[in-house]
């Protein structure tokens, strides 16, 4: 059972894990930057659904703009899930992984990313 507790380096997210204190989500404050921009641009996306409802355009005109914001949803959930993966499944803090563990942690990155996208 994971037990979250303020970090002493400015309010970080630890975990307590029964093999000790990892920092969550360190990657993603990493890419803040990259990150915040993406979301940046799947706000425009909603905001332009909702103007082309209000403005009352054509069904198709906003399925493809629906279809556009789920596809850079599934996108950045993918990365995510990804860096997730490479980061805390085959965790550099931890002992490398086999061969056999590497390769079905890139078939799982595989197949996530196909289901995503």
């Amino acid at each position: 059972m994971k037990r979250y507790a303020a970090h002493p380096d400015g309010g970080l997210l630890t975990s307590h894990t029964p093999i000790g204190y990892s920092t969550g989500m360190v990657h993603v404050i990493r890419d803040k930057e990259k990150m915040v921009n993406r979301i940046r641009r799947l706000r425009g996306q909603v905001d332009a659904i909702e103007r082309a409802l209000e403005q009352g355009q054509e069904c198709g005109a906003i399925l493809q703009t629906i279809a556009a914001c789920r596809g850079a949803m599934n996108g950045l959930m993918a990365e995510l899930v990804e860096e997730q993966i490479r980061s805390h499944v085959l965790s550099p803090d931890r002992r490398k992984p086999t061969a056999e563990q590497a390769q079905a942690a890139e078939g799982l990155i595989s197949l996530v990313r196909t289901y995503l996208r």
